[in-house]
């Protein structure tokens, strides 16, 4: 079977494989840009692409003008701006494509190539993660070969030959890259990419409806990653409670912050009291556009947060930075696991966490108020009686406990007996209030996995989770989890729901074992985790750190400056002493001898190593058609190299004709 790709002219094959690698910088951005960027852009790869292969003329001016003008009233209509970061990305990605349209000339190629190496460092605004830096890396060694095969402009080369000479250009750059990577000074804000490449992340939310947080336990993306310090022992999977926003205020079918009634001089006060010894530990926060700092409960010391960012905690014991995560944040903290918080007696402004709205769930209020009175109005009593309710009365742990009505708390305990966290906590939380008890909802994250390649453990979104803390005069507030007493297995083991698996997943699941699959996922994690803490998280002080290690007592910025311009000297030096010695070291009519010795051997002529220019003219008249341009410009080039070079003369014109034979060598055609 005939290849229809090998008989194309070479202009048509460049075409093809330069279309092929813009396909594949542009195809991350079909899922952030609007879909006509994506349709169109596509179509103008494709419409340039069947020009080439079917060698018919590209589209006149007015086509492209046109394009122009549809493009930047799309772009205005869509983001309201031509400015910005998603709006200038729409249009540098249609533009990339409209300019293949016109891809005449040399001098349109190389527009082209550095149009696509800027597209392709737009894909890090929206994700800078592992796959996409390998992903742009294959990108890169693509517009590297049809850079350095547009500058082959005679004959027909391989775009292998220039695969091969661009992967060692890119070799030969590493060194610099890494060393510009250590050492350019990090001067926030201008490095690093916008804080609205978060928006849409999925996570906790200020807000909780009942049955959202069943929802977020679908996604097992990594929420945070948090490693011990050493010789502190790791604790046990039921008592990892990471903190997150504190909801006080029920309207019957959602749950907000607290909404005092009362002055902030009146409410109460964190009065956090720890005990033992603290957990200490680093944690690796993933981005997701909110000021929360996740942490252990409790935790009554502020964490060592990077740069200008300060921790406050509120008086519910929630961390907040001064400015929202958007990008990946690595912090220390300590916490104590035993603590208790809160006032030790009762205040006014305790009623305002007894408030229920007026007209939802009757039954439950009645029942709270048969459990008061034959409980004694014991609050500790209480709590136990409706523990034991959950265990044995048949309710059941499910993410699919199908959609509640106007009232949640009755539907839960009379009617369904279904529910995920939330159902559980909100429901718990109802019943307190109506007995008079001060109660609240906590969300955040429980549990986690100690990935056993990194000894990271690892907290995903599907740790989303809801627990209740109660008031108790002379104890403060005290953590009760319902889900505990209806599952144990979820906070003790960590046994995660998981939602029903597909056709495609049921099958992997036969064929391939499950632990190999585990296995697999952790090394992935690993790795993934090793280029967020080396690469993504290498901040200035992480920098700072390094020019300390390097003997510097205060380093600074400008320290890295002067230290990166100083290697960049050095190095520059070394390399022109190499080249210069290098240029002694071996002749260069015979560098430039072994230049066309090598094309030579390439196109099939068996040459030895002492073969002279004339035996190899001679040669190349066996193998090939004598008649052929090609071959009777290479027998001329030849003769011309061997008359100059051997010919008797005073030498004071060798270093031009040299040059000559260069500029003629470059303009040769090689036959194959």
């Amino acid at each position: 079977m005939t290849n229809p790709f090998a008989n194309l002219p070479r202009d048509s094959r460049d075409t093809l494989f330069l279309l092929a690698v813009i396909a594949w910088v542009l195809l991350p951005h079909a899922a952030h840009l609007p879909w006509w960027c994506s349709a169109m852009a596509a179509g103008m790869l494709l419409w340039r692409g069947w020009l080439a292969f079917t060698l018919r003329p590209l589209p006149g001016r007015w086509w492209l003008l046109a394009a122009l003008v549809l493009t930047v009233g799309a772009t205005w209509l869509t983001h309201r701006t031509l400015l910005g970061r998603d709006a200038g990305v729409t249009l540098i990605v249609v533009l990339l494509a409209l300019k293949t349209l016109e891809l005449r000339a040399r001098r349109d190629a190389f527009v082209v190539f550095f149009l696509g190496f800027f597209t392709m460092l737009t894909n890090f605004f929206y994700s800078q993660s592992l796959p996409t830096a390998a992903a742009m890396l294959l990108g890169l060694m693509g517009l590297l070969t049809a850079l350095v095969n547009s500058h082959m402009p005679a004959g027909r080369p391989s775009l292998w030959q220039s695969a091969r000479m661009a992967t060692r250009m890119t070799l030969l750059g590493a060194p610099i890259m890494v060393l510009l990577f250590l050492l350019f000074p990090r001067l926030s804000p201008l490095w690093g990419t916008p804080g609205d490449a978060l928006s849409g992340r999925s996570g906790l939310s200020q807000r909780m409806q009942v049955g959202n947080i069943a929802s977020l336990a679908l996604d097992d993306s990594v929420a945070l990653r948090l490693r011990f310090e050493d010789g502190t022992p790791p604790p046990l999977q039921g008592t990892l409670y990471f903190r997150g926003p504190v909801l006080s205020t029920f309207d019957g079918r959602e749950w907000a912050p607290l909404q005092a009634s009362f002055p902030p001089s009146m409410q109460p006060r964190a009065d956090l009291q720890v005990r033992g010894a603290p957990l200490r530990y680093e944690v690796t926060l993933e981005p997701h556009n909110r000021p929360w700092l996740l942490m252990l409960d409790a935790t009554a010391v502020a964490p060592e947060l990077p740069g200008d960012l300060v921790a406050r905690m509120s008086e519910e014991l929630q961390w907040r930075a001064s400015s929202p995560v958007n990008d990946l944040l690595r912090y220390r903290a300590q916490s104590h696991t035993e603590f208790r918080h809160g006032p030790q007696r009762m205040l006014a402004s305790l009623q305002d966490y007894t408030s229920l709205p007026r007209g939802f769930n009757p039954r439950t209020l009645q029942w709270a108020m048969e459990l008061s009175r034959e409980t004694g109005n014991d609050p500790v009593a209480l709590i136990n009686r409706v523990l034991n309710h959950l265990r044995t009365g048949g309710y059941t742990y499910t993410l699919e406990p199908g959609e509640y009505g106007q009232h949640t708390a009755d539907e839960f305990w009379f009617d369904r007996k279904l529910g995920f966290c939330e159902h559980l906590a909100s429901a718990f939380v109802v019943v307190m209030r109506a007995a008079g008890i001060p109660a609240r909802i906590v969300t955040g994250y429980q549990g986690g996995e100690r990935n056993t390649v990194d000894n990271f453990w690892v907290v995903r979104q599907s740790d989303a989770h809801a627990w209740t803390e109660v008031w108790l005069a002379g104890q403060g507030w005290l953590r009760v989890d319902p889900t505990a007493a209806v599952s144990p297995g979820r906070i003790g083991s960590l046994q995660r729901l998981v939602a029903p698996r597909g056709a495609i997943a049921t099958a992997v699941g036969t064929v391939v074992s499950p632990n190999l699959m585990q296995g697999v996922r952790a090394l992935w994690e690993a790795v993934n985790n090793a280029w967020n803490q080396r690469v993504l998280n290498y901040t200035q002080s992480r920098q700072l750190n390094l020019l300390r290690a390097l003997g510097f007592e205060a380093p600074s910025w400008e320290d890295l400056g002067y230290l990166l311009l100083g290697v960049l000297v050095t190095a520059s030096l070394a390399g022109a002493a190499w080249t210069r010695w290098e240029r002694r070291r071996q002749d260069p009519w015979q560098r430039l001898y072994e230049r066309v010795r090598s094309r030579l051997l390439q196109a099939g002529l068996p040459l030895g190593a002492a073969v002279t220019p004339r035996e190899m003219a001679q040669r190349l008249a066996q193998t090939h058609d004598p008649k052929d341009n090609r071959v009777q410009a290479i027998q001329a080039w030849l003769q011309r190299y061997e008359q100059r070079r051997y010919a008797s003369r005073d030498g004071r014109n060798a270093a031009g004709d040299l040059a000559a034979l260069r500029r003629e060598l470059k303009e040769l055609s090689w036959p194959k």
